[in-house]
């Protein structure tokens, strides 16, 4: 019987032919694409039986001074500002309760698509600083970015689960707008020009969110009935969470502290 030889040793199999034999030996050949995964269904909520949960954000101790920024680097952001203007880390409002609080409604709602804001949500430059300090969006919710000062601003979003990005704005340039894809509570959008600017975006997937302003109140309107997670996130202090129910037509309250 004649025997069969290889004309060729397998050490001298050009390379690319032994890759493709390695990688269908250990399952790492081509992949098949998969499924689109199924979108989710719109969002149905009856406003006969639709709620609303409510409280405030309480501060306890003595409030923190903020120190002043030195913006004296940058004479034209200083000429800004009639009084010197200090951080926004941490603001107590004179009836105990804390501003810049997010609230949201963190799990408990069945899994849906919300219909997107048509407005989008705003952050300006301003004096050298952000406003809002701390705001919500929704995914996919337009964000435009305005630049008021007659400086340079380097725009970074700090993301983690979004795309992060590090733009220059000129002084009062065409507005910027971007989109986040992904839920993410929160994360900080500074400047790499000015380093003592500092705002915080929270990306919500619905529209039950909130952050507290000069009474430390807050409110979420139109939630269908049901048990839910609320969770409370301060820049400095970081977070804490309650569980509610929501009645048909009913009111739930709860209440967070936080103290220095």
């Amino acid at each position: 019987m004649r025997k069969l030889t290889l004309k060729r040793p397998l050490a001298l199999l050009p390379l690319a032919l032994f890759l493709v034999l390695l990688l269908a030996a250990c399952g790492g050949g081509p992949k098949t694409e998969t499924q689109p995964q199924a979108s989710l269904p719109e969002a149905q909520v009856d406003p006969a039986t639709a709620g609303s949960v409510t409280g405030k954000v309480l501060f306890t101790g003595t409030a923190p001074v903020m120190p002043v920024i030195d913006m004296s680097s940058n004479p034209q952001c200083e000429r800004q500002h009639k009084t010197p203007a200090k951080a926004e880390t941490v603001i107590v409002n004179s009836n105990g309760t804390l501003r810049n609080v997010y609230v949201w409604i963190k799990s408990g709602l069945a899994p849906a698509k919300w219909p997107t804001p048509t407005e989008p949500a705003k952050l300006d430059q301003n004096g050298c600083m952000y406003a809002p300090r701390v705001q919500g969006v929704m995914e996919d919710q337009a964000f435009e970015i305005l630049n008021s000062d007659p400086v340079n601003h380097n725009v970074h979003a700090e993301c983690e689960r979004n795309a992060a990005w590090n733009e220059s704005q000129p002084p009062r340039a065409e507005h910027k707008f971007k989109k986040f894809a992904s839920e993410e509570v929160l994360f900080p959008v500074t400047c790499s020009v000015h380093p003592w600017m500092r705002a915080y975006v929270g990306v919500s997937p619905h529209p039950f969110f909130f952050v507290t302003g000069d009474d430390g109140t807050f409110v979420l309107k139109g939630v269908p009935p049901g048990t839910y997670t609320i969770e409370a996130v301060h820049e400095k202090y970081g977070r804490k969470e309650g569980k509610v129910t929501v009645a048909p037509s009913g009111t739930a309250s709860i209440e967070f502290s936080y103290g220095s």
